[in-house]
């Protein structure tokens, strides 16, 4: 049976209690998930995205940025203050110059296994 969404549903409407009850007991709690969400959020923009894959290749500062994105300085700067705030970029100050990067291993990995599951 479909529901008006398209999607197959179960004939007869019953739980498996078995598998509520463990799943209950090992979600994470809300304040984690909303986390989760904006972390997600945060994915849901390309230019963010774009820089972030610029980052992955090497450390930029904002007016590399805007060149190689074909944007200016300061919608680099609004786009990197989202994902410094989200902890997915840092900044090292180096004279007058700022050079920003991802800010851990994880960032690299969300986005290779994004690629990876869209290319499959």
């Amino acid at each position: 049976m479909e529901d008006r969404y398209n999607v197959e549903c179960c004939d007869l409407i019953h739980a498996h209690e078995e598998v509520v009850e463990r799943l209950q007991g090992t979600m994470p709690g809300e304040d984690t998930l909303y986390d989760l969400t904006e972390l997600f959020r945060i994915f849901a923009d390309s230019t963010r995205v774009r820089i972030l894959y610029v980052l992955e290749v090497s450390e930029m500062c904002v007016c590399d940025l805007a060149v190689v994105l074909g944007m200016t300085q300061s919608a680099i700067s609004h786009q990197l203050r989202a994902l410094k705030n989200a902890r997915l970029v840092k900044a090292r100050r180096d004279g007058k110059t700022v050079f920003y990067s991802l800010a851990d291993q994880h960032v690299k990995t969300i986005l290779d296994q994004g690629l990876e599951h869209i290319s499959e």
